[in-house]
Formats: structure tokens, C-alpha cells, sequence
């Protein structure tokens, strides 16, 4: 994936059902997670068409799987799948030996996915988000 993707890949997360999006998903966020993490996230095309995404990166010890997306009429073809292991088999020559995804609670279907795929479920953690610039912490 490179950051000229970034119209195609905003639109395509933009029609899939369980994506979340904010601010930091804009051309310049994408630009500045793709230059952290080079050559670790993908796009699939079709006829020139961007059809299927995932945002790979890592923060050194452990690796992240973000908007990995295919478009309605691609799934079921195994595309996920490819995208998956492209960025698992990047991150693992990169010497990571952990990757996460983040699956909203609502979305029944993506986490079918990832556990078909052999991602378990981590129960005991909560995933916790604060938006920058925040509080004064110390």
C-alpha cells in the first residue's frame, strides 16, 4: 500500500459494515503509519480497482492488523486470507513473534473471521482510548 491508495482504500473502509473510522484514517494519518511501517501493508486489485486492504504495522515488539477490508463482491474468494498472511509472513521476517487485531464487540461477523483464521479472543483485556491532546497525566 502506498499513500496515493489512500482515496480508493478510505472509500472502500467506508462500505464496510463493522469498520470503524476517525480522524487519524485522513490522507495524512495513513501516510505517517505507511512511512512507520514500510512495505508491511497491502491493497489487492482488481482490474486497476482497489478491491481489499490491510494496514500492517508494528510498534517493535508486537505487530497490527488495521482495516483489513474486501469489497462485497471479492469475499468469500479467500482474499482476507492472502492479505493476512502477506502481512503475518512480513511481520515475522521483521522478528516479531505477536500480531493483534481490534474487532469491534458489535461486529459478529469479523471476529468469526479472525478465529477462523486462529486469532483468539484475549478476554481479560479491555481496549482503552484517549484522544490526544488529553489530560495532564502527571
Amino acid at each position: 500500500m502506498e499513500p496515493e491508495d489512500h482515496a480508493a482504500a478510505h472509500a472502500l473502509w467506508g462500505q464496510t459494515e463493522g469498520m470503524g473510522l476517525n480522524a487519524t484514517d485522513g490522507a495524512e494519518g495513513v501516510a505517517r503509519f505507511l512511512r512507520r511501517n514500510p512495505g508491511l501493508s497491502v491493497v489487492a486489485e482488481s482490474a486497476g480497482t482497489i478491491v481489499g486492504t490491510a494496514l500492517c504495522g508494528h510498534d517493535g515488539r508486537r505487530g497490527f492488523i488495521y482495516h483489513l477490508a474486501v469489497a462485497r463482491e471479492f469475499r468469500s474468494r479467500g482474499l482476507g486470507r492472502l492479505m493476512v498472511a502477506r502481512c503475518v509472513a512480513a511481520l515475522a521476517a521483521e522478528g516479531l513473534t505477536r500480531v493483534h487485531v481490534m474487532v469491534f464487540a458489535s461486529n459478529p461477523s469479523g471476529r468469526r473471521f479472525w478465529e477462523h483464521l486462529g486469532f483468539v479472543p484475549r478476554g481479560e483485556l479491555l481496549a482503552c482510548t484517549m484522544e490526544l491532546p488529553g489530560p495532564t497525566i502527571l
